[in-house]
């Protein structure tokens, strides 16, 4: 299991948190919720109007973690060409 400090360093776009969303099998409300946090928000952020920062931040990498939601922090990055 990752420690505390490194789940406040993850990186969350809107990419990965649809697909947390998504693996958790919950709509927006109920991952806001869960959150304590309004649905446009996690709206926002799967849009990529906003990112969750501070505590939300972390509160998603300690779902995803007791999920065993599996997640590459630099996943976002082009991977270099042939």
């Amino acid at each position: 299991m990752r420690n505390q400090y490194e789940a406040k360093r993850r990186q969350w776009d809107s990419q990965r948190i649809q697909a947390l969303r998504h693996h958790l099998g919950l709509t927006q409300r109920e991952l806001a919720d869960r959150l304590g946090t309004r649905q446009q928000t996690i709206s926002e952020w799967e849009t990529g109007m906003y990112k969750p920062r501070g505590a939300s931040a972390t509160l998603l990498s300690i779902v995803a973690e007791q999920a065993d939601f599996e997640y590459d922090a630099t996943a976002s990055k082009k991977p270099p060409n042939p």
